[in-house]
């Protein structure tokens, strides 16, 4: 039943897009089964290679007319399953997409596709002085569609927020294939926002105006290594007590940085428990005074390295923007989980990780955004060893447990996808859900676009996913409108 449509869709597929744009080969189709998170895969049912909007808007309404879920996915470098495709359905790839269309710097902005890179933004206006502040440790390969799907922050997000703070405008293909724009100064609900992070789900970004950034006048970057990882976490607190914003606070443990040393050799301090990362950034005075009580502050930091020119900033950025590929180099196989605390639980969290490690014989190499308490512990294991990828899913979900029970989130920057979809009602409520939803079929009443994402599906204990039938409770009791 499924197969009918779907041949029969490819064929009007065909029909849209050049041959070479439409891939049915059983062979390229692998190519496209999991983003960065290799742990989910699935084989798309039909791959498209769309190079305009026109294009994306037709293969959109084509799958509506025959009632097969579509999927968006840019560069693939996703870590919770968010393109993971549909064996059913239609994978929408905009990597072709990549045109920077308009720079605009008296307004201080640009205008890209989605499939342009994070990195390009920031290279096409460097020489004029400007930037592209959102920097995910992908940067060089992650799309700036898949950015605004996941509302992705990166290590100057502390200081700079994420992705949505720098996005004006999106030109977006709707759930039923109508080409609309979303603006910033829209009167109303605010749309764009609501487009901004919702993971593919409400659908795909075509053509995004972009906040560009002036550079700074001077930039210093500090290494500070500790013997502890609790020493580094004072450390952290002490900085954002004193009223220091730096640009970037991270932090790596010691399996993290012997990772990223096999990997990279980036020749972080020997014996390090934890180093940690800072970056000032803002006018030449005001670095100055930071980074003289910055010095202050981590003196109990065995070593303190110290850089102002780019070459060596980005020395010691490299350890930290190589750490999740890294860890291939000391396992086999590992899972990128991404949580929230705040920053004064950070000790208590970390301790209670090293406990869980030890309890189910699964080592955790601990890497993050320290500044806004954002974790990223790579859950390491053996992919042929029995047994050791479920205990690796235990020790997953428990630490995301951990940072629900200390008042944070699931998931800081690199969303839920299919990944943590199932942990959604441990952190919201029943209605929380429901209101969810009814923003997702206002958009998607046909739940087509990047469904199974995001929600448990069933959603709710006893609920038959899909869209609801009559009236929804919110609706009945006044506490919503229904369009």
């Amino acid at each position: 039943m499924v197969d009918k449509p779907l041949d029969e869709l490819t064929a009007a597929l065909r029909a849209l897009l050049p041959a070479d744009s439409v891939i049915t080969d059983p062979v390229r189709l692998r190519t496209y089964e999991c983003d960065g998170l290799t742990y989910h895969r699935a084989t798309p049912g039909v791959v498209v290679l769309p190079e305009t909007a026109e294009q994306i808007s037709g293969v959109v309404r084509a799958c509506n007319d025959f009632g097969v879920p579509f999927v968006a996915r840019g560069s693939g470098t996703g870590l919770s399953g968010g393109a993971l495709p549909r064996q059913d359905g239609v994978l929408i790839v905009t990597s072709k997409m990549r045109r920077v269309l308009e720079i605009d710097l008296p307004n201080r902005r640009a205008v890209v596709e989605p499939g342009v890179t994070n990195l390009a933004i920031t290279e096409a206006v460097r020489d004029q002085g400007y930037y592209y502040a959102p920097d995910p440790s992908s940067q060089q390969v992650c799309s700036i569609g898949g950015n605004v799907a996941e509302n992705s922050g990166g290590a100057h997000c502390l200081k700079y927020g994420f992705t949505v703070n720098h996005i004006e405008a999106c030109e977006i293909v709707t759930p039923d294939g109508d080409l609309v724009t979303l603006d910033r100064m829209d009167p109303g609900y605010d749309l764009l926002g609501a487009f901004i992070g919702s993971e593919g789900t409400l659908g795909i970004a075509t053509k995004i105006t972009v906040r560009l950034s002036r550079a700074p006048e001077a930039v210093t970057t500090v290494l500070a290594a500790f013997e502890s990882i609790e020493q580094g976490g004072q450390a952290v607190s002490a900085i954002v007590g004193a009223g220091i914003v730096p640009a970037a606070i991270e932090m790596m443990d010691a399996l993290a940085i012997e990772a990223a040393e096999a990997a990279v050799a980036c020749s972080y301090p020997e014996g390090a428990g934890a180093v940690l990362i800072v970056e000032l950034d803002g006018p030449e005075r005001e670095v100055v005074r930071q980074f003289a009580r910055l010095q202050e502050i981590c003196s109990g930091a065995f070593e303190l390295r110290t850089a102002d020119d780019p070459a060596e900033r980005a020395a010691i950025w490299k350890g930290r923007k190589s750490a999740f590929a890294a860890v291939g180099r000391i396992s086999p196989a590992y899972i990128v989980q991404d949580g929230v605390v705040p920053r004064t639980s950070l000790p208590k969290v970390l301790a209670a990780i090293d406990r869980l490690s030890e309890e189910y014989g699964i080592r955790v190499a601990n890497v993050f955004h320290a500044g806004d308490g954002n974790l990223h512990p790579l859950v390491l294991f053996d992919d042929t060893e029995p047994g050791a990828g479920e205990r690796a899913e235990t020790v997953s979900g428990a630490i995301l447990d951990l940072c629900i029970e200390h008042g944070g989130s699931i998931t800081g920057e690199h969303g839920v996808g299919v990944d943590k979809a199932k942990y959604m009602p441990r952190m919201f409520s029943a209605a929380d859900l429901d209101t969810m939803q009814l923003v997702r079929c206002a958009f998607d009443p046909k739940g087509l676009s990047n469904p199974g994402k995001v929600f448990p599906t069933p959603r709710l204990c006893g609920e038959v996913p899909g869209v609801r039938k009559g009236v929804h409770p919110l609706v009945a009791s006044g506490q919503a409108e229904q369009f």
